[in-house]
Order: C-alpha cells, then structure tokens, then sequence
C-alpha cells in the first residue's frame, strides 16, 4: 500500500522525539513524508496539491505531538482547507472512503495523567475524538492510535524502542503484513503491540 506520513511539528528541535520519528520515516522507500511546517511555513496550504496527494494513498498517517489536547494549528488547518466537502465527504465526496488512517501522536504526560483517575481526566482516546470522528465521516479506517506517553520523561530506551518500530510500522503497513483486524482489538498500540500486529 501506498503510505503517507503527514508530519506536523511547530517547534522542532534536534532532540525532537518527533523529529526522530520523521526522519526514519523518509530513509523508507516508499514512503511519503509531507513535513507541514516546511512545506507551509505561512500556513498558505496547496490545498489542490494536498488533495491530490491524498488520492494517491491509500494510508494517511497524522503524526505529531499533542498541543494543549489537539492537533498543532497547522494540521487544524490543514483539515479544515483540504478535508472539503464534495472531495472528502457530502453526496459527491467521499473520494478517501476505504483508506486507513493512523494517528502517531507523542504526550507529555503519562498514561496514568490521561485517564478517568489522572490529571487529564480523560483517556488519549477521547482528545483524539476530532480526528476519528472526521477520518469515519470521510469513510476512512480509523486505526487506533499510536501513542507514546510521557515522551520527555521516560527512559531512553523506550523512546529509542518508540522511534525504532515507527519505521517497522510504516514498512508492515506498505508491504500490508499489518493485522487491521486485530489492531482494531486495541484501544491505543504500543511498540509491544505491533511487535505482534506486524507479526514479528
């Protein structure tokens, strides 16, 4: 399958957790990686050229950090301009129905903070809901979520672990030797969960 990675990150920085992720992510042939902020750093998005680059795809991949519980600004926009009705949803829309979406999303704070119980109150799952609820209006598969928790407090070796099967992921998801089905069991995936899901 045909992958895209749409990476959105304001504040990049060399140690960027996400930026690492990315920069895996373009040594995998095959793979699109579309960096946001490079291509739009006026937020003037293409949105012909976007919408092209959606059709040509059949998974789209939201990676990014999370920022005050939602996307970046720039991938807000990004959904609002390209995402238009009569190309992505409405009676003549539905142009991506059948392609799979993916969120790769980085916290802060730990999956404890983000639960009933936690500091957050709510599980990731329900601040990634915007995102869902557009990818099933637009008649994707909404696969859930990639997710590392407490990004800049955990040991190095998770982090180094997270980044490492990013790539193992976009790789599974080209050569389609991922388990849609048995994602779908998950709520979040862990690395540990796609060790199993990409059969490795």
């Amino acid at each position: 399958m045909r992958v895209l990675v749409l990476f959105a990150h304001p504040a990049q920085r060399k140690k960027s957790i996400n930026l690492a992720m990315a920069d895996r992510a373009r040594l995998v042939e095959g793979i699109t990686v579309a960096d946001l902020y490079a291509e739009y750093p006026r937020f003037s998005i293409d949105v012909d050229r976007e919408q092209r680059r959606l059709l040509t795809h059949d998974v789209i991949v939201f990676q990014f950090p999370l920022f005050w519980y939602s996307t970046p600004a720039l991938l807000k926009q990004w959904q609002d301009l390209v995402l238009e009705y009569g190309f992505a949803y409405g009676p003549a829309g539905k142009k991506l129905a059948g392609k799979h979406a993916l969120v790769c999303v980085t916290t802060g704070g730990s999956r404890d903070d983000y639960s009933a119980i936690g500091g957050n109150e709510h599980p990731i799952e329900e601040f990634l809901l915007p995102l869902r609820q557009t990818s099933l209006l637009c008649g994707m598969d909404f696969l859930p979520p990639f997710v590392l928790h407490a990004a800049n407090h955990i040991e190095a070796s998770r982090v180094q672990a997270h980044i490492e099967t990013y790539p193992l992921l976009l790789t599974a998801l080209r050569d389609d030797h991922f388990d849609f089905s048995a994602a779908h069991t998950h709520q979040v995936l862990s690395v540990d969960d796609l060790v199993r899901l990409m059969g490795g």
